[in-house]
């Protein structure tokens, strides 16, 4: 690190490292300078021209996010001069930008329509210019709607620098520059939604489903409306609300979705505790076998699509257990729905995801059950809270309530999932306690720390009972072209496409940085490390619909696994 260096903005002397910009010397001291297009996660572009400032002795302004503190450098983020600038870029950025905040699930969390309050912008001062441009669908999952679009180009560092998917792509040059999809057939999006956690002002976003919910809640007929919720959303839905980055507000949440109408609400860790002692059983399985391993886990549907697209020779080495919500809603639409006498074409299932790329999976034909889908929409974070917001539900003031479970005795264990490193660690601890079942020395561990933490690759050697295993964790999709390289070093491989898994999935609450996904998955370890239950196969609920399956044919195979297809 270099040597601290002595700065003033707006007349405050600072002492700060030189390594870091001036934005953030400002946020570190609690001196807002407003922007759009700065994101931790990137270098800085300098697009947007919202962060100007003023820096005596300097004849131009300066894009606050680009320029480091050198010493002595005098400040300024208020003056007239900046005010001026501040405002014309604002006012140019409002001629790209076609308002539809009425229907904008971003309303309510836009930092550009707050930037119009607090610094009195003329939104309408030069008239709309993209009114004609394209949006562009990617299957059911993500959208970029042109005429939205403020040229920041968050979208495609995301899909380039972050998920080296390279799917987005800039046509044209100046005023005509548009965000367009890849014309080479051999790129395609995963879904993953990225591009949307990045965008400063809902140009990418999903592709939304909450206007359906919203007509089923107020005109349900003869249906049985059924929430599930995910393991992240506890830790990240407050922050919709105000409330701390990883408050954990699971009781609240149900008693959210209740407000909202739903008839049921279920918890997603229960599916993830059955997905748990399928994945396990299945691993144990192959490496006694000594075949198709490494195995990789299949719970993200963004790294499903990857595989399948660019990957397809490893589809075998994939887990056939199927995801957790789809798990889980395949168990509310057979075994619940036959112990509460509910036709099961009757119940419609809600999954509550942090996750884009879900949305796609939920359309895969290969899930049905005797006809039905499992999971009948999704909605990302954001779409649940746009819905409470719009019904004015305050999340933080509700008090708790408690989920329904689709088996007696539903403690479950699964909270990890939501974290970079939890499906592995929680398969592992079944793993081991399968192995070790009736031996008292055997190596039975609970924690797998190796899995932990927000490094891109973690690769360790652990033992489970007698077997040593070389496992490997991919925290985001990008970090995937060393792994698949070099795949026979393996034999266990957790791969999840967004940076800190769930956490940092696509759907999840805007601003979502390096900081703030460490503070959800910290959540969800909290969680873990004081719950009762914390392995899988222990959840007696779970064991009673996986024996309730084993006698019901091919009804088995139809909630429990899962198959792959080769894309082009």
């Amino acid at each position: 690190m270099n040597k601290l260096v002595n700065i003033k903005i707006n007349g405050k002397k600072i002492k700060c490292s030189p390594d870091i910009t001036i934005w953030q010397v400002a946020r570190d001291n609690g001196i807002e300078i407003p922007g759009l297009c700065g994101h931790p996660d990137f270098p800085p572009k300098a697009n947007c021209r919202v962060c100007v400032v003023e820096i005596k002795g300097r004849q131009k302004l300066a894009t606050s996010c680009s320029i480091k503190p050198e010493e002595g450098m005098s400040i300024t983020t208020d003056s007239p001069r900046v005010k001026k600038a501040r405002n014309f870029n604002l006012e140019l950025i409002f001629a790209e930008h076609i308002e539809k905040c009425p229907t904008c699930i971003r309303n309510t969390n836009c930092r550009l329509l707050n930037y119009a309050e607090k610094y009195k912008i003329e939104i309408a001062r030069f008239s709309d210019r993209k009114g004609k441009r394209k949006t562009y669908k990617f299957a059911n999952a993500v959208e970029i709607d042109g005429s939205q679009c403020v040229d920041c180009r968050n979208c495609v560092d995301a899909c380039s620098l972050l998920q080296k998917i390279n799917y987005l792509e800039i046509q044209g040059k100046g005023i005509n520059q548009e965000i367009v999809p890849a014309k080479n057939t051999y790129i395609d999006c995963i879904y993953c939604g990225q591009c949307a956690l990045h965008c400063p002002v809902a140009s990418a976003q999903e592709q939304t489903s909450w206007e359906e919910i919203d007509k089923l809640l107020a005109n349900r007929g003869d249906k049985i409306l059924v929430a599930m919720f995910a393991p992240s959303i506890r830790v990240s839905i407050g922050e919709e609300f105000g409330l701390p980055h990883g408050k954990v507000v699971t009781g609240q949440l149900v008693s959210a979705l209740k407000n909202l109408g739903f008839d049921y609400v279920f918890d997603v860790i229960f599916g993830a505790d059955m997905t748990t002692v399928v994945e396990a059983a299945e691993l144990i399985e192959r490496i006694n076998g000594k075949k198709n391993l490494p195995m990789i886990t299949s719970c993200c549907p963004g790294w499903v699509k990857y595989a399948e697209f660019y990957h397809p020779e490893i589809l075998p080495n994939l887990t056939t257990a199927r995801s957790p919500h789809v798990h889980l809603a395949g168990a509310i639409k057979t075994f619940w729905a036959q112990n509460q006498k509910i036709d099961p074409k009757k119940i419609v299932t809600v999954s509550i995801m942090p996750c884009t790329a879900k949305k796609f999976e939920s359309r895969r034909v290969e899930l049905k059950i005797n006809g039905l889908a499992p999971v009948d929409y999704v909605l990302t974070t954001r779409e649940f809270a746009w819905l409470l917001k719009r019904k004015k539900i305050e999340l933080g003031k509700l008090k708790p309530s408690e989920v329904s479970t689709p088996a007696s005795g539903g403690d479950s264990a699964g909270s990890i999932y939501g974290a970079s490193g939890g499906v592995m660690e929680s398969a592992l601890r079944t793993a081991a306690s399968l192995i070790c079942k009736g031996n008292k020395i055997c190596d039975n561990r609970l924690d797998f720390k190796e899995a932990r933490g927000m490094a891109g690759i973690k690769e360790a050697k652990v033992k489970i009972g007698n077997k040593n295993l070389r496992i490997a964790v991919v925290n985001g999709i990008g970090n995937i072209d060393p792994i698949i390289k070099r795949l026979n070093n393996y034999d266990y491989i957790e791969v999840m496409a967004c940076p800190g898994g769930c956490i940092g999935g696509g759907g999840q609450p805007i601003p979502t940085t390096p900081e703030i996904r460490k503070k959800r998955a910290d959540a969800l370890y909290g969680i873990d490390k004081n719950a009762p239950l914390r392995k899988a196969h222990e959840n007696k609920g779970v064991l009673e619909i996986l024996k309730w399956l084993k006698t019901q044919g091919k009804l088995n195979s139809q909630v429990l696994y899962t198959k792959y297809i080769k894309r082009s």
